[in-house]
C-alpha cells in the first residue's frame, strides 16, 4: 500500500503545455473537482528534461510536482528511456535498433532503442540519477515509473554477442545446446556459441529451441535493462518503490521475469467495450486483472485505462454511460489499489490527439466524460477502507507465456488458430460464472494453498512440473488438464515414452493421437455411465484419442472413427482427483463440468446464491471485513435478489436491483 487512499488520477504531460501557463493553473482545479489525487508524469519528457546533451531544464518538472504536492495530488515519477530526444539518436546510432531482417532503424516511435548499447545505458542512468537526487526525497513523490511498456527487440551485433554470451551461461557447451535443440535435423549443427545468430526471416526460423531460448533472451536482456534503470535510481538515493507498466495479454516478454524486478506490478488496460457482449469483454479484462495480482499474490495498479474512446483501433466507439465507473471498480475488485487513465489533458496535437482524456479539447468542466470521472472521484473516497485488503483464490488456472511461446511455433497440428488464450479463458470465465476468486498463474509458481488448479494446452512442461502435479494430487488437490498438453520439455523437444508426459498414472490415461478439426468442424462429447454431466456438448479444433491406464471415461466421442472412445477421463490419485478434458469443448461444458467439481472440492464462493448471466461477482478479505463487488456488465437492468446478498453499502444503491453498468460494493462483517 503506497496510499492512505485509492489513487485516482493518471497520465498527465504538462510539458506540452509550458508556454501556457493558464492551461496548467485550470488543470490543478479541474484534478481537484474531479477527486483526482495522484498523476504519472515524466514518460515522455527526456527532450524537454535534456533538450542538448548535458544541458538539462529539471525546474519545470519540479515545480508542477510542488504545485501538485501542495494541492493534495501526489505524482509516479516515470523515468523517461521510452522515447529518447533526437540528438541521441543522431549523435550514436548505435542506440537505435536492428531488425530481424538486420536493417537499423531510424530515429522515431517509441522504445526504438537497443538495450544491449553501453551508450544507451549511461545516458540513461545519468538521467535517471539526476531525477533521483532531484526527487527522491520530495514528499510529493510516493513511486517511480520505470520506463513505458517495455517492448520489442534488437538484432544489432552488440546483441548478438550478448545473445551467444548467455547461451554460453544457460547451457554451458555447445554440445549441449545441439542435443537439446536437436540440430542435427537439417544438418543445422552449431561448431561453437559463436556461431548462432538470432531468429530472422533471411536466416534460421524453423529451430524451435532457437526461437524459445531468444524470446527469453528478449525478456532477460528487458529486464536486465529495467533493473539497471532501477539501480541508478537507488545509487543516487532515491527510496521509494518502482513499478513498470505491464500490457494486456502481451506475447513477447515473460512478465513472471519481469514482475520480480520491480516492487509493484501495474498494467494498461483498454478492452474494446461494445464490441461483442460486454460481460465477455469484462471476463476478458477480469481474467488480465487476476493475472496481474498473480504474479506477485499482492495487490496491483491499473495504471492506464481510457476514460472515454482510444485513438487506435479500427474502430474508436465511446465508452456508453456507467462503464467508466464499471470499469474502474472492476479493477479494484481484482485487487488493484489504483483507478488511472491516459490522459489527464487531451493532446493537442500528434498521434494521440483523439485518446480520451478526463480533460478534452474543449477545456470545460460540463462534458459528460468530465462529469462522470469526477462522480467516481467522489465515489472512491467511500472505498478507502478496502485497501490492505486482498484477494483469496481457492482456484487457479495456468496461463504460460513460455507455453504459448512453444505451442504457436510447434508446426502442428494447427498452424494457426491454436485458441490459447481462448481455451484459458473459457476455463476461467466457468470458474467466475460460479461466483469463485480465480488466481492466473505461470507454470513455476506454487500451488500450495489451491483446492482446483486447471492447465489448459499447457503444451510445454518446465522443468520438474510433472512432479509438482504429482504432489498436488497425491496431497488431496484436484486438478484438471486439457488436451494438447505434456507434450515437450523446456526446449520445445518431444517427450519420449507417451503423454502427457511424466503424470499419465495421475491421470489414469494417455494420449496416443490428436486429431485437428478444419474451421467448421465439430465433434461431440456425450456422458458416459456414471458421469455427473447430463447432456452432449460440441467439441472443436483438437481431440485427443485416449486409452485408459486405470481411469474412468466420464465423457465419450460421439463421431469420427474414435466414436465412443474416451474424451474427459477421472483418475483417483492419492487423496486427489485429476481429471483430463481432451477435447476443445464448449462453453456450457466447462460451466456444468465445474460446477460439479466445485461440489465435490468444497470451495466456497464469494456468495451463497447463483450469478445471473452478464454479472460478475468478486471478493477481497481484509482484517476485520470481507468486501464484496457485484457488478452488471449488460446494458439493461438486472434483479440480483438470486445472489442472497447481505452486509453494509459502500458504493452503489441497491441489493435487489443493478442498472445497466451499475456496481454494488458491500462491507460484509466477519463472524
Amino acid at each position: 500500500m503506497i496510499s492512505q487512499q485509492i489513487l485516482y488520477g493518471g497520465d498527465y504531460n504538462p510539458e506540452q503545455w509550458l508556454d501556457e501557463p493558464e492551461i496548467l493553473k485550470k488543470d490543478v482545479q479541474y484534478m481537484k473537482e474531479a477527486g483526482i489525487n495522484a498523476v504519472s508524469m515524466g514518460m515522455f519528457s527526456w527532450s524537454a528534461l535534456e533538450p542538448a546533451e548535458d544541458e538539462y531544464h529539471l525546474e519545470w518538472l519540479e515545480e508542477r510536482i510542488s504545485t501538485l504536492y501542495e494541492n493534495g495530488i501526489y505524482t509516479i515519477l516515470a523515468t523517461p528511456s521510452g522515447a529518447r530526444p533526437k540528438w541521441l539518436a543522431d549523435r550514436y546510432p548505435e542506440v537505435l535498433r536492428v531488425d530481424e531482417n538486420r536493417v537499423r532503424k531510424l530515429f522515431g516511435a517509441r522504445h526504438n532503442h537497443c538495450y544491449t548499447s553501453p551508450v544507451y545505458r549511461e545516458k540513461v542512468r545519468k538521467i535517471n540519477m539526476l531525477l533521483a537526487e532531484r526527487f527522491g526525497a520530495h514528499p510529493g513523490v510516493i513511486l517511480w515509473h520505470i520506463s513505458n511498456e517495455y517492448g520489442g527487440e534488437c538484432h544489432c551485433p552488440l546483441c548478438q554477442k550478448a545473445f551467444q554470451e548467455w547461451l554460453a551461461g544457460q547451457y554451458g557447451s555447445i554440445e549441449i545446446l545441439n542435443k537439446k535443440w536437436w540440430t542435427t535435423f537439417w544438418s543445422h549443427t552449431y561448431n561453437s556459441f559463436d556461431d548462432v545468430e538470432s531468429p530472422s526471416p533471411i536466416g534460421e526460423m524453423d529451430c524451435h529451441g532457437l526461437n524459445l531460448a531468444w524470446k527469453r533472451f528478449v525478456t532477460e536482456k528487458t529486464a536486465d535493462f529495467l533493473e539497471a534503470e532501477i539501480q541508478a535510481l537507488r545509487d543516487a538515493g532515491a527510496g521509494q518503490p518502482t513499478t513498470t507498466n505491464l500490457m494486456y495479454d502481451y506475447p513477447f516478454l515473460n512478465y513472471d521475469r519481469i514482475a520480480k524486478s520491480i516492487d509493484i506490478v501495474s498494467w494498461d488496460s483498454y478492452p474494446a467495450w461494445h464490441k461483442r457482449e460486454d460481460i465477455n469483454t469484462a471476463l476478458d479484462n477480469a481474467m488480465q486483472h487476476d493475472y496481474m495480482r498473480s504474479l506477485k499474490k499482492k495487490p496491483f495498479l491499473l495504471m492506464e485505462s481510457c476514460p472515454s474512446a482510444t485513438n487506435w483501433g479500427k474502430v474508436s466507439k465511446l465508452k456508453r454511460p456507467g462503464v467508466l465507473a464499471a470499469a474502474g471498480i472492476q479493477a479494484l475488485a481484482h485487487g488493484s489499489e489504483s483507478v488511472l487513465y491516459f490522459q489527464i489533458r487531451q493532446s493537442r496535437g500528434s498521434s494521440e490527439k483523439f485518446h480520451g482524456a478526463v480533460i478534452d479539447h474543449s477545456g470545460r468542466n460540463d462534458v459528460r466524460v468530465f462529469k462522470e470521472a469526477s462522480a467516481l472521484g467522489a465515489g472512491l473516497k467511500g472505498l478507502k477502507e478496502i485497501l490492505g485488503s486482498e484477494v483469496k483464490a481457492q482456484a487457479a488456472v495456468v496461463y504460460d507465456i513460455e507455453n504459448r511461446w512453444a505451442l504457436e511455433d510447434a508446426r502442428g497440428p494447427r498452424n494457426e488458430n491454436l485458441y490459447y488464450h481462448e481455451s484459458v479463458l473459457k476455463n476461467y470465465r466457468a470458474l467466475r460464472n460460479k461466483g469463485l476468486n480465480v488466481d492466473v498463474i505461470h507454470e513455476t509458481a506454487s500451488l500450495d494453498g489451491y483446492r482446483l488448479v486447471i492447465a489448459p494446452m499447457l503444451y510445454l512442461f518446465h522443468d520438474g512440473f510433472e512432479e509438482k502435479i504429482r504432489t498436488f494430487v497425491e496431497n488431496g488437490g484436484c486438478f484438471v488438464m486439457t488436451y494438447w498438453s505434456g507434450i515437450v520439455d523446456r526446449d520445445d523437444r518431444c517427450f519420449l515414452g507417451g503423454t502427457p508426459y511424466g503424470v499419465m498414472d495421475v491421470f489414469g490415461m494417455r494420449r496416443t493421437e490428436t486429431d485437428a478439426l478444419y474451421e467448421g468442424e465439430c465433434n461431440t462429447l456425450c456422458p458416459a455411465e456414471g458421469s455427473c454431466l447430463a447432456r452432449d456438448y460440441e467439441c472443436r479444433n483438437l481431440c485427443d484419442l485416449i486409452t485408459l491406464e486405470g481411469g474412468k471415461a466420464l465423457m465419450t466421442y460421439g463421431s469420427e472413427f474414435y466414436q465412443g472412445t474416451p474424451a474427459v477421463v477421472e483418475n483417483s490419485f492419492g487423496q486427489g482427483m485429476a481429471y483430463y478434458v481432451g477435447a476443445d469443448a464448449e462453453q456450457g461444458f466447462y460451466d456444468d463440468f465445474y460446477g460439479c467439481l466445485i461440489k465435490r472440492t468444497g470451495i466456497v464462493p464469494v456468495v451463497k446464491g447463483t450469478v445471473p448471466q452478464g454479472v460478475e461477482v468478486s471478493g477481497r478479505t481484509g482484517a476485520d471485513a470481507d468486501y464484496v463487488f457485484v457488478q452488471n456488465f449488460r446494458n439493461d437492468s438486472i434483479n440480483i435478489r438470486q445472489l442472497e446478498l447481505e452486509g453494509e453499502i459502500l458504493y452503489g444503491g441497491s441489493m435487489d436491483v443493478l442498472t445497466p453498468y451499475e456496481s454494488l460494493v458491500l462491507r460484509v462483517e466477519k463472524r
